[in-house]
């Protein structure tokens, strides 16, 4: 008997329809990402006081979750789909330093070691999401298979 849990549809559609699902998603919030980072900062209007923190833990913590069903998704390397959680927390961990070297070279940006931990923390959070959805779906899997 077929599960019909949201978790397990969710997951057979990703993995039916990767290229639309999975990559495309990827592709462009990893581009739109990187231009923001290459905005000057005197051009972003600020509204609280941790505002850049808050923005740098959520928008890690997206890039966390594409990457890492990406990764899971993928076919090429087995090693890399079969431990996606480390694979992804190790990429976000170093994209997050290049990115913040990166600023130094942007006009009224600079590196800041605080970003760095804000986007570890959005990466290390998106990364744990997506390992508790894919749990869930095999959890889901088990019992449909087991009626």
């Amino acid at each position: 008997m077929p599960s019909n849990s949201l978790s397990v549809r969710l997951y057979r559609k990703f993995k039916n329809r990767t290229k639309l699902y999975i990559y495309t998603p990827l592709i462009a919030y990893w581009l739109f990402l990187f231009s923001l980072s290459t905005i000057p900062v005197d051009a972003v209007p600020i509204l609280f006081e941790i505002q850049d923190k808050v923005e740098h833990f959520l928008a890690y913590m997206v890039l966390a979750v594409l990457l890492n069903f990406t990764l899971h998704f993928q076919r090429r390397i087995e090693s890399v789909a079969a431990k996606s959680f480390l694979f992804t927390l190790i990429f976000i961990f170093l994209y997050a330093a290049v990115d913040e070297v990166h600023q130094i070279f942007i006009p009224g940006r600079y590196c800041d070691p605080l970003d760095w931990i804000a986007d570890s923390l959005g990466g290390v959070i998106g990364t744990i999401s997506v390992r508790f959805f894919l749990l869930s779906v095999e959890k889901n899997m088990e019992l449909s298979s087991a009626k």
